[in-house]
């Protein structure tokens, strides 16, 4: 076997080993979620090496940098409050998607206008406008971490793959029968996973634009999909209330779980691969067990539809957003809930965690996003402005950027 190269994710610490075995690019993660600025980095690096074959004396003196990156990324201020920057009058009809690439240095915009629009994060300046699609865009990411290439999905039945630098469209994939409303590239950026409208998600080769795989089994729309942190697997949510995990090399079916009753609204999996979950209609969550496909729990307490779910980057909570306007922070293993977030009035579309995991953002019908913190649940600041529902909301990887969607074709930097 062939060490290739390292990639760093800062949060969660942890480190994934590119390495050639048989003439197949293989991947391996190593976790290092206990990683604090006290910890000592030649101990650490010991402890590594003796477990993982795969590094040698030779690449000793990388990893530590990647442990004193890692260190010095955690000592970094985690604010409390952000201001507003700038106002974008990014697109002509409401918007439908934000997202960041690693850096933070630009992002995404999705529309009902039909195009995509990339950002220059600090100055608000458009650097390009993806036009080619013939209904909705619905679905944008970009190939984190590598941020070279951007993959939109539309409401027009097909997924484009973009060059993030100069916009030229590498290829158009085409296959499904309904609208794609999610999608995902592999950690590798070697694939692209598309869920539609018509019960399937399909599997794309980003190299040669090819489709790799069907993933049929489910009997209604695939409304979210995500990739594990590894590549190997994929799951996917429907209408159909159930959700499955997904053998990415063969396109099997490995699990289907089931046990919500009415529609999944989101899926994820948390860091070591090892979790998963979803959000229902049913008003509740579920907590699954990646490697059985049995659930670990099912998280309650909401009164109305359970909208968004997310995991922190370690993995170690979980947030859930309602319809019944507030959100909910549970521990991840002993799924009690720590805290309750009240205060936005109206249903809340979208959760995530700050990159540091103290913070959580949510977003509104409001017409407000606010930002929480974790232990207390106090509101510390309610990001006002727009004017219509905010659907949209999004950290950078550092944590000090937030970005708002929202139906009044407009979305507001905050810093």
């Amino acid at each position: 076997m062939r060490l290739k190269r390292f990639l760093l994710r800062y949060y969660p610490p942890g480190i994934i080993l590119e390495y050639d075995k048989g003439g197949l690019l293989r991947t391996k993660s190593i976790d290092l979620l206990d990683l604090t600025t006290e910890t000592n980095p030649d101990e650490l690096l010991k402890e590594i090496m003796e477990s993982e074959p795969l590094i040698s004396e030779s690449r000793a003196e990388q990893v530590k940098k990647l442990i004193v990156r890692l260190q010095q990324k955690q000592s970094q201020d985690d604010r409390d409050r952000f201001c507003f920057s700038k106002e974008l009058k990014a697109h002509i009809l409401p918007l439908t998607n934000v997202a960041f690439d690693k850096s933070g240095s630009r992002f995404l915009t999705g529309s009902y206008d039909r195009t995509c629009r990339i950002w220059d994060t600090a100055s608000g300046t458009e650097l390009r406008a993806l036009e080619g699609h013939r209904n909705v865009v619905y679905a944008i990411a970009f190939n984190n971490p590598f941020g070279d290439k951007i993959a939109t999905g539309s409401f027009d039945k097909t997924c484009k793959l973009w060059c993030a630098e100069t916009g030229k469209c590498f290829y158009t994939f085409r296959g499904h029968m309904a609208e794609i409303v999610c999608l995902a590239f592999n950690p590798q950026s070697t694939l692209v996973a598309t869920g539609s409208m018509d019960a399937t998600a399909k599997l794309w080769e980003v190299e040669t634009g090819r489709e790799v795989a069907t993933l049929a089994g489910h009997t209604a729309e695939v409304l979210s999909l995500c990739f594990n942190s590894i590549g190997n697997q994929l799951v996917t949510g429907s209408f159909d209330h159930t959700v499955i995990i997904w053998d990415v090399a063969s396109g099997r079916c490995v699990y289907t779980l089931t046990g919500h009753q009415a529609e999944i609204s989101n899926v994820q999996f948390n860091w070591d691969c090892s979790l998963i979950v979803t959000g229902s209609m049913d008003k509740t969550g579920k907590v699954w067990d990646a490697g059985s496909g049995s659930c670990v729990a099912t998280l309650v307490g909401h009164k109305e539809e359970v909208l968004d779910v997310c995991f922190d980057l370690r993995g170690q909570l979980i947030a859930t957003a309602s319809a019944d306007g507030t959100a909910r922070v549970f521990s991840a293993s002993t799924h009690q809930c720590l805290t309750t977030l009240e205060g936005h009035e109206g249903e809340i579309s979208k959760i995530c965690f700050s990159p540091q995991g103290s913070k959580v953002l949510t977003a509104s019908s409001d017409k407000t996003a606010r930002l929480w913190d974790v232990q207390s649940g106090v509101c510390l600041q309610v990001l006002e402005g727009h004017t219509d529902e905010i659907f949209s909301c999004a950290f950078n990887y550092e944590g000090d950027t937030i970005i708002t969607g929202s139906k009044d074709n407009t979305c507001r930097i905050w810093c």
